[in-house]
């Protein structure tokens, strides 16, 4: 590949771009990454968290370049071109985010069933960026399922999405660098530089690369309950979510014409909210308490393990009814209780989007399949990424701890019922 041009980065010092890397970089609909923070509202509790969905991209493209390299010189590719596909890819893979990332696609998802990849999708068909792949030599039908994990060459998506990709092994060390988190520390050279690609055409790693492996997804894992989770970062994304689905019937905002989708960005979303004044107070008050940190108060979390019987019940539904319950305890409004649901794969998931089981390890005499359960470091952590949690206004704090404590003392007790049921 020829290379037209290099950008400075804190991650990964250097990334060099090519020509038509530059063209997709210089259009409108990429741009505007730069204005979509890559962690919402973890700024307000880890100040530097700053940097936007246009780094992270960059990043992507990076190290899927790498790894496009270590496999064309392993002999797994038969022509550079290949890496250069894999780059554009990667560069793609988030173009289609809206405001605040995944806290607008939980909305999308609940009013129009689409994620950010549905959107990514369109907008590489319907804007220039088809047109710049197409006159480079691009079938932008190829890359755009290779961007979103459809391609027919199964180790090619596991580059682009998954528990090897190049989209985790950015997203730890740039979000732990730019929190100042320590937990984002990887060494993804050396996973990198162990990759083979076994006889059913999946990736895998040599065995001496597991240990590196085992600290990446033990990485992930504190990074999801140092910063991810942190209950002040998740207390400005309740209000932040709360806000848009309060002001989304008036604003259009899951609108997805490229018209509208391309021009939202977190700014621009918080202004139109607030420009809604007293046409729909409670959404312009979480915007207005959101931009000045003041921000809803947590009395009451608990980590949920998928078997949980409380678990299984929180559905959208199911969390509004739990406030109004709470909200009806304390005798306060019900729109200043919130009760929110944090749930992430306790593993990466798969290009399917399947959680993943085991990993493929590669020695000097074979290749083997070796579940997560028998690395007993990674199992360790498995199951423990959901958290329920209920905020609400310094105001009426304490009426509502006492109200909690009441109403999900029952819920307990129904559960340990079910249980004793169950026997």
């Amino acid at each position: 590949m020829k290379f037209a041009g290099e950008i400075t980065d804190p991650v990964h010092q250097y990334i060099r771009f090519t020509n038509v890397e530059r063209e997709l970089l210089d259009t409108a609909a990429f741009q505007r990454l730069r204005r979509i923070k890559q962690l919402s509202g973890a700024h307000l509790v880890y100040p530097s968290a700053q940097h936007s969905r246009f780094e992270h991209s960059l990043g992507t493209m990076h190290v899927a370049g790498f790894a496009g390299e270590t496999l064309l010189a392993k002999g797994y590719l038969s022509k550079e071109e290949s890496i250069q596909e894999l780059r554009l890819a990667a560069l793609l893979h988030d173009i289609g985010h809206g405001p605040f990332s995944h806290l607008f696609e939980e909305m999308l998802g609940a009013k129009c069933d689409l994620t950010h990849e549905d959107l990514g999708k369109k907008i590489i068909f319907k804007t220039e960026i088809s047109d710049i792949l197409k006159k480079h030599g691009y079938n932008s039908n190829g890359i755009c399922k290779l961007s979103f994990g459809e391609s027919k060459i199964k180790f090619f998506n596991e580059i682009i999405a998954g528990a090897l990709s190049a989209d985790i092994m950015d997203y730890l060390p740039r979000d732990g660098l730019f929190t100042g988190a320590e937990y984002g520390k990887i060494d993804y050279h050396r996973l990198i530089s162990s990759f083979e690609v076994v006889s059913n055409a999946h990736l895998a790693i040599n065995r001496s690369a597991l240990y590196s492996f085992e600290s990446m997804l033990i990485s992930r894992y504190e990074m999801f309950k140092a910063v991810y989770f942190h209950k002040t970062v998740r207390s400005a994304e309740v209000m932040l979510l709360h806000s848009m689905r309060l002001a989304d019937e008036q604003l259009n905002l899951t609108d997805t014409s490229l018209d509208n989708y391309l021009n939202l960005t977190d700014d621009s979303t918080l202004e139109k909210i607030h420009s809604l004044n007293k046409s729909n107070e409670d959404a312009v008050r979480l915007v207005t308490d959101y931009r000045n940190r003041k921000l809803l108060k947590c009395v009451y979390e608990k980590f949920l393990h998928k078997h949980d019987y409380i678990c299984r019940k929180m559905d959208r539904r199911a969390l509004h009814n739990l406030a109004s319950q709470i909200a009806e305890g304390a005798r306060v409004q019900e729109n200043s209780v919130f009760v929110d649901a944090s749930r992430a794969s306790s593993m990466p998931l798969t290009p399917t989007k399947k959680e993943i089981s085991s990993i493929l390890l590669v020695d000097k005499e074979r290749a083997y399949e070796t579940p997560i359960s028998e690395i007993p470091l990674i199992d360790s952590v498995t199951g423990f990424l959901d958290m329920l949690r209920v905020y609400t206004t310094l105001k009426n704090r304490e009426v509502v701890e006492r109200s909690v404590k009441k109403v999900l003392g029952e819920e307990d007790s129904m559960y340990q019922k079910h249980r004793i049921r169950k026997r």
